[in-house]
C-alpha cells in the first residue's frame, strides 16, 4: 500500500515534519511518500493561499493507492477526489471526525486569527452541531512554528484556556505545522490531542484496506472535458 501525503505549500522543512508524523501511525508494508507542492505559497494562511494551492495539490495526485492533503483548510479537497484513482481526505475532517469519537466537545486551536472563519466552516461541514465548541488562534504564523523555541508553550497555554472556556474535552490541532506537538501536550493537558496528519494516514489506510473508493456517480464523477487556457492549460481533461 503506498499512501502520498501532500504538503500543499512549498516548504520543505515542514513537508519532512509532516512525513515523519505520518510514517509513525503508517501500518506494516505501507509506504508513506510525503511530498511538497510543486507550486504555490510557501505557507497557507488566506483564502488566497488556499486557492493558488489547489493547482499543485491536483498535479500532485499520482502513483498512490490514496492521499492526504497536509493542510488543515483541506484546500482543494472535493476537486481531488474528482479526479484521484484512490481515496483523499483531508487533515480538518479527519481531525475533527475522530475528536468526536474520543469526546463530546472539542475545541481547535490554530494559527492565526484570519482562519478561524473556515475552521468553523469545515466544521459545520463535517461534524454535528455543537461538537467544535471553540476555534482558538495563537496568532503564530505558519512557518513560525517550527522556529520560534516559544511556539509550543503558547499553544499549550491556549489550548489549557480553550479546555477550560468551552468546556470541551478534546483538542484538535489546527495546522500541519503543529503535528509534532500531539503527543506531549495530550500528556501535559491530560486530554487526546488530534494531530489531523497522523489522523488522516489512518483513515486513508482504512479505506484502502477496505478496498473503498471515492463514488464516481454524481458530485464526485470525474470532471467533463473541456479546454483550458494560459497557465492552466496542462490541467486540460480530454
Amino acid at each position: 500500500m503506498r499512501i502520498r501525503v501532500i504538503n500543499p505549500n512549498t516548504t520543505e522543512s515542514m513537508t519532512a515534519l509532516i512525513a515523519a508524523s505520518a510514517r509513525a501511525v503508517a501500518g506494516p508494508g505501507t509506504v508513506v511518500e510525503a511530498v511538497t507542492s510543486a507550486m504555490g505559497p510557501a505557507s497557507i494562511e488566506s483564502h488566497y493561499d488556499e486557492a493558488l494551492a489547489v493547482p499543485g495539490i491536483l498535479a500532485a495526485l499520482h502513483d498512490a493507492d490514496g492521499y492526504v492533503l497536509a493542510c488543515f483548510g483541506d484546500p482543494g479537497l472535493d476537486a481531488a477526489r474528482e479526479v484521484a484513482a484512490g481515496p483523499v481526505v483531508g487533515l480538518a475532517e479527519a481531525a475533527m471526525h475522530a475528536a468526536t469519537m474520543v469526546g463530546r466537545g472539542f475545541s481547535v486551536v490554530t494559527t492565526l486569527s484570519r482562519t478561524k472563519g473556515r475552521a468553523h466552516d469545515l466544521a459545520g461541514r463535517y461534524v454535528a452541531a455543537g461538537a467544535c465548541r471553540g476555534v482558538h488562534a495563537c496568532d503564530i504564523p505558519v512557518l513560525d512554528l517550527e522556529s520560534d523555541p516559544a511556539a509550543r508553550k503558547e499553544v499549550v497555554a491556549l489550548a489549557r484556556h480553550a479546555l477550560e472556556r468551552d468546556e470541551s474535552d478534546v483538542i484538535v490541532l489546527g495546522c500541519a505545522g503543529m503535528a509534532d506537538f500531539a503527543s506531549a501536550m495530550s500528556a501535559e493537558l491530560g486530554v487526546p490531542v488530534i494531530d489531523g496528519v497522523a489522523a488522516a494516514t489512518v483513515l486513508v489506510q482504512s479505506l484502502i484496506t477496505l478496498e473503498l473508493r471515492t463514488s464516481t456517480r454524481g458530485e464526485y464523477a470525474p470532471p467533463p472535458a473541456k479546454r483550458y487556457s494560459g497557465l492552466l492549460q496542462p490541467f486540460e481533461r480530454t
